[in-house]
């Protein structure tokens, strides 16, 4: 397969479809949240999807991958990640099926328009100010803290983008649920779904992963947990199907 990436990026195997992402070591490179994120949303047939914050379009790319969605489109503020994420989308093939726009997640229902997607996906930043250790790098920064974009902004755009009763699919951390469903609420947003991820069984849970509903009706179904880990350190069963694996290959 022709590929575009520069000399000092590398390609990632998706385990799926036998896609492939343009990752910079150095940049905000994609995790296991982002993963977890594109099992957890829905995308149906006819329907069309908006990533914000794509970085380099990994949910987009696994998005299609994993759902019959009409079409799939990513946000990104950043110029760099932007092209990245293009050249991606172009060496997987998927021109026709996915669409990167740089822009502001602030500025969405401008760009977008309102009431013009089915469904949006958002792995934001999770960290408010000082929150974690501030990086140096100015593009992990932007894309773990909450320096161009706050979790208003996000739920904001979100709801006027959103078609009535258009779904919306987070990954984020669990010490902000109290803020996050009195943002959604407040925005139209009904928290519909929750799930939480655990490295451990014994451990408290590092992520959550939300489902709501523009227009909905209050009513949220808590899931069983998602346990990354076994005691010895290999992957659960459940985390290797998440990610396309063999129970025998133990790097994600």
């Amino acid at each position: 397969m022709m590929t575009n990436k520069k000399p000092d990026e590398r390609l990632d195997d998706l385990q799926v479809k036998g896609y492939e992402i343009i990752q910079k070591p150095g940049r905000f490179c994609f995790g296991m949240d982002a993963v977890l994120l594109s099992s957890y949303a829905k995308v149906k047939r006819g329907e069309r999807a908006l990533d914000l914050g794509t970085g380099t379009g990994i949910l987009p790319i696994l998005l299609e991958a994993k759902n019959l969605g009409l079409h799939y489109t990513g946000l990104e503020v950043q110029e760099e990640s932007a092209d990245m994420a293009r050249r991606s989308v172009a060496h997987n093939g998927l021109e026709n099926k996915i669409d990167i726009v740089t822009g502001d997640i602030k500025e969405a229902s401008r760009i977008f328009g309102n009431d013009s997607y089915e469904v949006i996906v958002s792995n934001p930043p999770y960290m408010i100010g000082e929150h974690g250790l501030k990086n140096d790098n100015e593009a992990l920064y932007i894309a773990r803290h909450e320096a161009l974009c706050t979790l208003d902004d996000l739920l904001r755009e979100s709801a006027k983008v959103l078609k009535m009763k258009g779904r919306f699919y987070m990954v984020h951390r669990p010490f902000r649920l109290p803020e996050i469903f009195t943002k959604m609420c407040n925005y139209g947003i009904e928290p519909k779904r929750m799930r939480l991820v655990h490295p451990y069984a014994d451990k408290e849970p590092n992520m959550v992963l939300i489902e709501g509903l523009k227009g909905g009706k209050p009513r949220l179904t808590v899931e069983p947990p998602l346990i990354v880990y076994e005691k010895n350190g290999s992957y659960t069963e459940e985390l290797l199907t998440l990610y396309g694996m063999e129970k025998d290959s133990q790097s994600v």
